[in-house]
């Protein structure tokens, strides 16, 4: 397992870089980054997928409209 060898290389401090590759998951990516992963190989798919998620365009559609409300507001 990744974590385990993380956990190995920094007990005996190599000095080295951990790579996780053809990860196929985008939280398969967020638990690589938690364990200690340096890098990770995925398809572009799954980077794509990194940055796209349902609450972040609604929280984006959100402040968009609370900010065009609050620029109406301030100008009348």
């Amino acid at each position: 397992m990744l974590s385990e060898i993380v956990e190995i290389f920094e007990n005996y401090g190599f000095e080295t870089e951990i790579i996780a590759a053809s990860i196929r998951h985008p939280m398969h990516v967020l638990n690589a980054a938690l364990i200690g992963v340096d890098i990770v190989t995925m398809p572009f798919d799954v980077l794509e997928k990194l940055f796209k998620h349902p609450m972040t365009d609604i929280g984006i559609k959100k402040f968009s409209q609370d900010w065009e409300n609050y620029i109406k507001k301030i100008k009348s």
